[in-house]
């Protein structure tokens, strides 16, 4: 099992990137972490309520709550588990040791990457994933093939009637 870790500022078109990774890693079960990077206040007040940070999770809307689990019901033998969390910090050593409590074996950014804050202590997290020494994965969304919904266009042969011209 691979955990993969990809940065984002939660909006819906970041979990496109879940189809490019399944079709690169078809055979491999994946735990997909979407990340989002904070740095820590210089105020003492912010950091002595760190610990209530529920009002990050406000940033994630519904919709992206919901795309996630369409991804985990059509990909379950491929997705594992799927999740969101922060990190809280701006120095590599810190972000190490982030990767190392949750085993993550890849960083993957789309190839078109462009960070977005989503509030002004967010952080653009491509400094510290190119220092972390973590395998870092650059994935062409425009090559991805996601699955389509074609209705069935056959005509039932019971329904096919011989005409007299």
């Amino acid at each position: 099992m691979k955990t993969i870790l990809i940065p984002t500022d939660f909006n819906l078109e970041s979990t496109k990137i879940v189809d490019a990774l399944i079709q690169n890693q078809p055979a491999e079960k994946l735990n997909i972490i979407f990340l989002h990077a904070f740095k820590l206040s210089d105020s003492i007040t912010d950091m002595l309520m760190l610990s209530r940070r529920s009002r990050d999770y406000e940033n994630v809307s519904d919709a992206f709550y919901q795309k996630l689990s369409a991804y985990k019901a059509q990909y379950p033998e491929q997705i594992e588990c799927i999740q969101v969390e922060y990190f809280y910090g701006s120095t590599v050593a810190a972000f190490k040791n982030f990767i190392e409590a949750f085993d993550i074996d890849q960083i993957a950014y789309p190839k078109q990457y462009n960070f977005t804050p989503i509030n002004k202590y967010s952080i653009d997290p491509k400094y510290l994933t190119q220092r972390s020494g973590c395998e870092v994965l650059e994935v062409n969304l425009s090559e991805v093939h996601a699955p389509e919904n074609l209705m069935e266009s056959k005509i039932p042969n019971k329904e096919l009637h011989t005409s007299k011209v």
